[in-house]
């Protein structure tokens, strides 16, 4: 039961903080899930339901860096790794979505990475 209501909060806050948020094919959103492990980020296009681009702590190129680094180093390196892709395929502007997570921590070490590869939001 209890388990049940938890799912239902965490939907309706979701729906709260991503419910605004729109992303486009210039300016896509950045969506971000956090594990206990792991941290992935999709680049997607609301308007044709499209996943842009993509990173995560498990992606081949940065694995190698993610396998002793603390949690928080790793998000900013996943972070860095999603600004250079989509600045590749020519984007410069994201909106962010950070879900049901509070901006802190990984969520937030995710986003300097990605500013600091260039993404603007």
């Amino acid at each position: 039961m209890q388990l049940k209501k938890q799912k239902l909060n965490r939907e309706k806050k979701k729906k709260r903080i991503s419910g605004n948020i729109h992303g486009t094919a210039l300016r896509p959103r950045l969506s971000v899930f956090r594990s206990s492990r792991h941290i992935y980020v999709q680049a997607i296009n609301d308007d044709s339901g499209k996943t842009i681009g993509e990173a995560s702590s498990l992606s081949e190129e940065i694995k190698v860096a993610c396998a002793n680094a603390k949690k928080a180093e790793s998000a900013k390196v996943v972070g860095a790794l999603v600004g250079k892709r989509l600045k590749d395929l020519g984007v410069v502007s994201a909106v962010f979505d950070r879900g049901i997570y509070i901006y802190h921590g990984r969520v937030k070490a995710l986003a300097e990475g990605a500013r600091e590869a260039g993404l603007e939001f």
